[in-house]
């Protein structure tokens, strides 16, 4: 089935814990499973914006996501995080599912923009496969320190089944 959400993606939106007015931007939706199953929960005032630097993973979220990108849940945009302009302070979630970025090399800009557009008390919440263990040391170490030097407050959580770890920061 093409539209199957896998279990990993399903365990992260789960702990996010989606309320219907929540506004989340979701880095690099790839094939648009999140973005489907984080619109489905949204109703009234809540919305999604899903960017990725991918023309293709952009196209296909569209494709997914037509109905909530008709119902003016979702925008869906080919952008770098580093390079994204969205109102100060109207997040109250974001989501990405292993994008490197934030253990492969420095982060600083794209973590301060974060930070600068989340309302208080809104999360970070960055999730990675963790079928690699070797890289988990590194994931949770590296993501952890750029959070806390971005001034989020950090916590870890834990999957074994799906195996995923999520790396939080609070506002």
């Amino acid at each position: 089935m093409v539209n199957k959400i896998p279990a990993r993606i399903r365990w992260a939106v789960d702990f996010m814990d989606v309320q219907p007015a929540d506004h989340v931007l979701e880095i690099g939706c790839g094939n648009g499973a999140a973005a489907d199953l984080i619109c489905r929960r949204l109703e009234g005032k809540g919305k999604m914006f899903a960017i990725d630097r991918s023309e293709a993973g952009v196209d296909r979220t569209k494709a997914r996501c037509a109905e909530h990108v008709a119902a003016g849940r979702l925008a869906v945009r080919q952008i770098d995080l580093a390079t994204l302009r969205v109102p100060v302070k109207r997040l109250t979630k974001v989501f990405a599912f292993d994008v490197n970025l934030f253990w492969v090399r420095e982060a600083k800009e794209e973590i301060a923009l974060l930070h600068e557009r989340l309302l208080p008390g809104g999360s970070v919440n960055l999730f990675f496969d963790t079928s690699r263990p070797e890289q988990v040391p590194d994931i949770l170490e590296k993501t952890s320190a750029q959070l806390r030097d971005g001034g989020f407050r950090v916590y870890i959580v834990d999957s074994k089944q799906p195996p995923v770890i999520g790396i939080i920061g609070r506002r």
